[in-house]
């Protein structure tokens, strides 16, 4: 009996980090050793499973603390149009999580994240992961909670562009080799606007209750028929982006080229992000084929610099 009481609390605690979004966070660092792997032959599987191991056990505890702060801000409370990609993993709503709970659990994912980063740490002895480690610990958690509350202030997406693009694909990169390069900038930028469009399409179903506690995402601050531009854009952008490093890096031939294999996706996407599907409850077409993108595109460059890897040592 107590065996099977043990099992399910740590069930509870695993699904309240939202599993399924954990690719989120272990994206950008396969992008960032594949290129690594690409480019120079450098590979330490100890080091990428440590570093997949810290980032998504961070990426867990900020998933359960946003639960938390959003619970305290009454946002997850007020929002009557909730789905399976935004309105929060509502453990705290539905009576199986205290609040108490929550942000216990939040703080054991967080403290085990931090405490295999130390040994990624102690291993490289770089400072620059370190500052790294910290960026992401500090962003994760104040991503909702206060006084600074990033997602609430009208910066949350370029945060977030940051913590799961950016800088996790240079960090996955200096990991593996000790160095920089400027090959690394345009497929983590890519990563980042992928994960910036999950965001962002997310924060549609959810600006009712946003507006209604103050939450400013760019859906509150430019409303609908802006942000559908803006979406619409951004992801038109990535592509561009994709084509450009093909042309200036032979090494992001393959994986610009795989990246450019998903156009299908980018115009079911952007057919589904419609003012009048978005501004409808209950209807995330938009949601799901946006998060489909992002695992698939990063997915593609990941296999690009691979193959581009494979063909370097044939050559």
């Amino acid at each position: 009996m107590r065996s099977n009481t043990l099992y399910s609390k740590l069930l509870i605690i695993f699904l309240a980090s939202r599993p399924k979004f954990l690719t989120a966070s272990a994206a950008p660092i396969l992008v960032g050793t594949a290129i690594a792997y690409a480019t120079t032959g450098h590979f330490n599987p100890i080091l990428f499973i440590l570093a997949m191991i810290s980032i998504m056990a961070l990426h867990s505890g900020a998933n359960v603390a946003n639960d938390y702060f959003d619970h305290t801000s009454k946002n997850d409370w007020v929002n009557q149009n909730t789905t399976p990609f935004s309105g929060g993993r509502r453990f705290i709503q539905q009576g199986i999580l205290s609040p108490k709970a929550t942000l216990l659990t939040s703080f054991l994912f967080l403290a085990f994240g931090s405490a295999v980063g130390i040994v990624i740490v102690l291993l490289t002895q770089s400072l620059f992961i370190l500052v790294l480690g910290i960026a992401g610990l500090l962003g994760g958690f104040f991503y909702t909670a206060s006084p600074v509350r990033f997602g609430y202030r009208g910066i949350g997406e370029l945060v977030i562009m940051l913590q799961f693009g950016l800088l996790p694909v240079s960090g996955a990169y200096y990991l593996q080799t000790q160095t920089f390069d400027t090959i690394v900038f345009l497929p983590a930028v890519i990563v980042g606007i992928l994960i910036f469009l999950v965001i962002f399409i997310n924060e549609f179903p959810d600006a009712k209750a946003d507006a209604a506690v103050n939450k400013k995402t760019l859906v509150v601050c430019f409303g609908i028929g802006i942000s559908v531009w803006i979406y619409r854009l951004t992801i038109s952008a990535s592509y561009i982006l994709a084509a450009a490093a093909i042309l200036l890096y032979h090494q992001m031939f393959f994986a610009g080229l795989f990246y450019l294999f998903t156009l299908p996706l980018m115009v079911i996407s952007i057919k589904f992000a419609n003012k009048k599907d978005l501004a409808t409850p209950g209807v995330y077409k938009a949601n799901a084929m946006t998060v489909l993108l992002h695992a698939t595109g990063c997915l593609a460059l990941t296999l690009g610099f691979i193959v581009s890897a494979f063909r370097n040592s044939i050559l």
